[in-house]
């Protein structure tokens, strides 16, 4: 079957199997590897993408059911060359690790445009619904 997105503001279609997750077709076939596939379980969050700016668990979501929406990765998080909000928090505060779950942790936020004008962006969010403050060292 075809599938048509907007993928970080480009229109993309591709052919694919209907049973493909997004997460796959993000990583096979746009080469979009920010996007991890992490736990096998939709637990863990390492897949999160936009779809029509709402979160969502890429491994969770066919690629044929994003077809006609938005997706926006991590890839797409910068603007005109420059780290959005939570990108730059993790870098000055070092909250990068090996770095595997970060463009997730990215994607837990409720959306680059929350944080727009704020001290702080908002409470990140890890495992079922477990708060993560905001932490600057």
């Amino acid at each position: 079957m075809q599938v048509s997105m907007v993928v970080n503001g480009e229109k993309v279609t591709r052919e694919i199997e209907g049973r493909l997750l997004l997460v796959h077709f993000l990583r096979d076939h746009l080469w979009l590897t920010g996007t991890h596939w992490g736990c096998d379980t939709s637990n863990c969050g390492t897949c999160v993408v936009w779809l029509d700016g709402e979160p969502v668990k890429s491994c969770t979501v066919l690629a044929a059911m994003a077809g006609g929406h938005e997706v926006r990765t991590v890839e797409g998080l910068e603007q005109n060359g420059e780290l959005d909000p939570a990108q730059r928090g993790f870098v000055e505060c070092h909250g990068l690790q090996c770095g595997f779950c970060t463009p997730g942790m990215d994607g837990r936020r409720e959306g680059p445009k929350l944080c727009r004008g704020q001290p702080e962006p908002p409470a990140l969010t890890t495992g079922a619904h477990s708060p993560v403050p905001w932490t600057s060292n």
